[in-house]
């Protein structure tokens, strides 16, 4: 894994939790409810908070959603639930924030779209109040802008200016700029307000790949405020996945982004969590955070013509996921475990044994008896109809004794062992 280091060298205070510097990306995500439906969004806010979700946003479109966003944060703190809670606004924000201070009070971080708060003089009045709103509740703003709703003005002008120039970029290019200088210029015009530059996150959001990577390495050179990453509109199912891992993989990579959203559309009766778990994976993947315990599988081929492999590796998953919750507090470290399930005698005794804990099941044609490893050693053979059940004691029995509080980790040989082994 190459060493990467965060960006931003300014620090933004998110209720609890920090932004930025050396605190640890942070992951959020964004409710789909009506906000006037205090219950529903609530219900929705917490399910994203359980699921892992560091920070959620809401839409605060209208007078009674403004209204609702107390009582949301009440029912939130009835559930034993202190996310962070952030207000999207759009269009109308400068007057819900002034019209309702309890909901300006509620919230933990407002975002503002500065190609969406008003036109010519007003632009300049809406933008302030917001600005003022924040600075007198003490809240920290990210200026996020969007490909789809920039600044018509701003935009004309760099097109007026790249027109005018010796050497004219392209559209798309002009198009990129504008995206940067729209949230630069409206962070300095929020400093100028009196916001303080350690309350202000940026971000400039695309819907394609390399304009994102493009906007944010450029961003990141000309500024070191929090930068908040995602790929705007990224789809749906596998291509929603696969595009936003590529663009955020590559800029986390090269330390760019201090808190990341997974944009994807829900299929038709979907789970909205699914973004959060994305957003994890990605981070955890990475080697920059830990969430959950993984679990490593095979593939499958001609070797293994049963699927018992799949249900278990899925079983296993889906348990240690679950488990959590629970796990977190109680066993401090067992995120960072890691778990095989193989399905055949080529890989499978090699990849248990460099796992904490593994399992090697039979392929077409071997021996119907399955290895466990633990700590790369052979304890147990199973055997029968009641593997899974075992395996799953196992792993349940291996996180109480290695990551209850006080007991023996890892040593730092084995894990060196195992870095030579993978390496080799």
């Amino acid at each position: 894994m190459i060493p990467v280091t965060r960006r931003a060298s300014r620090k933004v205070r998110l209720a609890a939790r920090w932004v930025g510097g050396d605190a640890p990306v942070l992951v959020q995500s964004m409710t789909n409810t009506d906000t006037e439906d205090a219950k529903s969004t609530a219900e929705q806010v917490a399910a994203l908070a359980r699921a892992g979700s560091e920070a959620v946003r809401i839409t605060v479109n209208t007078l009674e959603a403004a209204r609702q966003v107390p009582a949301i944060r009440s029912r939130l703190v009835a559930m034993g639930l202190e996310v962070p809670l952030i207000g999207d606004f759009h269009f109308n924000g400068h007057k819900l924030l002034a019209q309702v201070p309890e909901c300006a009070e509620a919230l933990d971080k407002y975002r503002i779209n500065p190609g969406n708060v008003g036109h010519g003089s007003k632009r300049d009045d809406q933008f302030a109040t917001m600005i003022e709103k924040a600075i007198e509740f003490g809240k920290p703003v990210r200026i996020g802008v969007n490909w789809g709703s920039l600044d018509p003005e701003l935009l004309a002008r760099l097109m007026d200016a790249n027109a005018a120039s010796a050497a004219p970029k392209d559209a798309d290019e002009v198009m990129r700029e504008a995206l940067i200088v729209s949230a630069l210029e409206s962070a300095a015009k929020a400093e100028e307000i009196g916001l303080a530059g350690d309350r202000i996150i940026l971000s400039a959001k695309v819907s394609a790949v390399q304009d994102l990577i493009a906007v944010y390495r450029s961003l990141a050179a000309r500024c070191d405020y929090p930068l908040h990453l995602g790929l705007t509109e990224a789809g749906m199912g596998s291509k929603g996945i696969v595009a936003s891992t590529a663009a955020m993989g590559v800029l986390l990579q090269e330390g760019i982004g201090d808190t990341i959203r997974v944009s994807l559309t829900p299929e038709p009766g979907g789970d909205r969590t699914r973004e959060v778990i994305v957003a994890q994976e990605i981070l955890q993947t990475m080697g920059l955070r830990s969430f959950t315990p993984q679990v490593s599988a095979c593939p499958g081929c001609g070797r293994t013509t049963s699927t018992f492999f799949q249900e278990l590796a899925d079983r296993i998953q889906t348990y240690l996921r679950a488990q959590m919750p629970v796990w977190s507090s109680q066993y401090p470290g067992v995120e960072e475990m890691h778990v095989a399930v193989m399905g055949c005698v080529v890989n499978g005794p090699g990849e248990s044994k460099l796992a904490d804990i593994g399992i090697s099941l039979p392929g077409s044609g071997e021996k119907p008896v399955a290895p466990v490893f633990v700590d790369g050693e052979k304890t147990v053979t199973l055997k029968g109809e009641r593997i899974a059940e075992e395996f799953q004691a196992i792993v349940l029995d291996y996180v109480r004794t290695r990551y209850a509080p006080g007991a023996p980790k890892r040593s730092a040989q084995r894990k060196k062992t195992i870095s030579i082994q993978a390496a080799g």
